[in-house]
């Protein structure tokens, strides 16, 4: 059984709002069992998997972390215009980014706030800026006359703009004023989960869903 199986099995259990004692009964299993389940101390047998993905209405495949999506669905691989497979692969990234951005921006106009919005885009740009003028500078023939700010500093400048919109972001959502922005009420703030995700953008869920496992799979590895 692989690690994300106990993760998601306790995840679903919990967003249901139901005792480890409720599911075990409904599962047909003893408590003690499910607690070794959720813990990944035991490994369960194929027939509890699909009892398991019945109860809480998912695939299989999702349960096992398969796939981000609940329902099953493959995150749609766009191949190249020769067919490579080598082609298709940066695709894909891309079309995580880009989707998960839909997503947040689609948050963002839910909250109606201007001055997180410019916050949350700055931020954004900042990382865009920084991944392409890496890649730029590497060639040395390139002509740096495109960028104003000095080699030197640009990575800087850029990395503390980017915390100082991502506090300010932290200072408008709790609340508080940030340079002139208004507090953001707490009632404007919708509520999020992967269920209500996957409801609002049925196209968009399995790239997000996809780009906060591969990060976090990255945070391990580190």
């Amino acid at each position: 059984m692989n690690n994300d199986f106990p993760r998601i099995l306790t995840l679903l259990r919990k967003e249901r709002g139901i005792s480890q004692k409720q599911a075990a009964q409904d599962l047909g299993i003893s408590q003690a069992l499910l607690s070794h389940y959720e813990k990944g101390i035991r490994e369960c047998g194929l027939d509890f998997i699909v009892r398991t993905a019945d109860y809480y209405n998912v695939s299989c495949d999702y349960l096992l972390g398969k796939t981000p999506h609940r329902q099953g669905e493959k995150l749609h691989v766009p191949e190249g215009d020769d067919g490579d497979l080598l082609e298709a692969v940066p695709n894909v990234d891309r079309k995580i980014i880009s989707n998960s951005i839909h997503i947040v921006f689609g948050i963002l106009k839910k909250i109606n706030s201007k001055s997180l919005t410019r916050q949350v885009t700055v931020y954004l740009s900042c990382a865009v800026y920084n991944a392409f003028r890496l890649l730029y500078s590497a060639n040395p023939k390139n002509p740096a006359g495109l960028f104003e700010t000095e080699a030197g500093l640009s990575e800087a400048v850029t990395s503390g703009k980017m915390q100082l919109s991502l506090a300010r972001s932290r200072m408008l959502l709790a609340g508080e004023k940030s340079r002139g922005g208004d507090a953001i009420p707490k009632d404007a703030l919708p509520a999020l989960n992967s269920k209500a995700l996957s409801a609002a953008y049925p196209e968009w869920a399995p790239s997000l869903f996809a780009l906060i496992r591969n990060t976090e799979n990255e945070h391990k590895a580190n």
